[in-house]
């Protein structure tokens, strides 16, 4: 579906979401009822990353005193666990206020809506989640042969038992990733720019963000998360981005754990 088409008529019993009146030279808000449907800027869709990394961070610093440790290292895998928790929890709650809020008010449902939760047809689910995965392998197959396979830390290690590394990295690590860059971040661009310049802008944001765990595996990241846009775009939902997402995560996890 292009962003021109007519909108989606409102489910029934719900009403319509109306938005105030727009300052002069400011575009009026894109309907959340259709592809895009993200009612901000690229530019709040930036702050709102940002906002959500420090509120992060925010979280984890009372985690931080209590525990007492000089630097992460010394810490057990409880506490890092917490860390990672602290990460989620930012990248749910910041999004979500944003699409509450921006503009005007609205209730959860349609904030989850504005962040791209709708159904989705499983077959083109299917169709894209199997092409992203074979654009990516493609893609990391050649850049290894290029430039050598990517040094990436393993956290999972870091995160305790299983069960704990399944919870963070499997279930809320995809889910909450998919909100922050892709429903929030990459709404945001597309609202202004098309798919492939607002894949892309999304992709660096979300393999910048990974750094920390190499270098090495920032290209890989960027290209994998510009992927998980495209089939959020084609799917019109953000759920098979993040099956997609947990599939990657699983299959990491998993080799890992071999």
């Amino acid at each position: 579906m292009e962003a021109n088409q007519p909108a989606a008529e409102p489910a029934a019993g719900t009403d319509p979401v109306v938005f105030p009146p727009s300052p002069p030279g400011v575009d009026p808000p894109e309907d959340p009822g259709k592809y895009p449907f993200a009612t901000w800027s690229p530019w709040v869709a930036i702050g709102g990353a940002v906002a959500a990394l420090i509120f992060g961070v925010m979280l984890a610093l009372p985690v931080d005193v209590v525990a007492g440790g000089e630097n992460f290292d010394d810490y057990g895998w409880q506490v890092k666990a917490l860390f990672q928790l602290c990460t989620v929890v930012g990248f749910l709650a910041v999004p979500f206020l944003f699409a509450k809020e921006l503009p005007g008010g609205v209730n959860w449902r349609e904030a989850a809506g504005r962040l791209g939760f709708h159904r989705f047809r499983i077959g083109t689910a299917a169709k894209w989640i199997g092409l992203g995965f074979l654009a990516y392998i493609a893609f990391a197959i050649v850049y290894a042969v290029v430039f050598g396979a990517p040094d990436q830390d393993d956290i999972a290690g870091e995160l305790g038992p299983l069960w704990s590394q399944i919870l963070l990295i499997v279930i809320l690590a995809p889910l909450s990733e998919e909100v922050c860059f892709r429903g929030m971040l990459f709404g945001g661009f597309r609202t202004r720019f098309n798919l492939p310049v607002a894949a892309i802008g999304a992709g660096l944001v979300f393999g910048a963000l990974h750094y920390s765990t190499g270098i090495t595996a920032v290209p890989q990241l960027i290209v994998l998360g510009a992927i998980f846009a495209v089939v959020y775009e084609k799917s019109e939902s953000i759920w098979p981005a993040i099956i997609f997402h947990l599939i990657n995560n699983a299959y990491a996890l998993a080799i890992l754990n071999s």
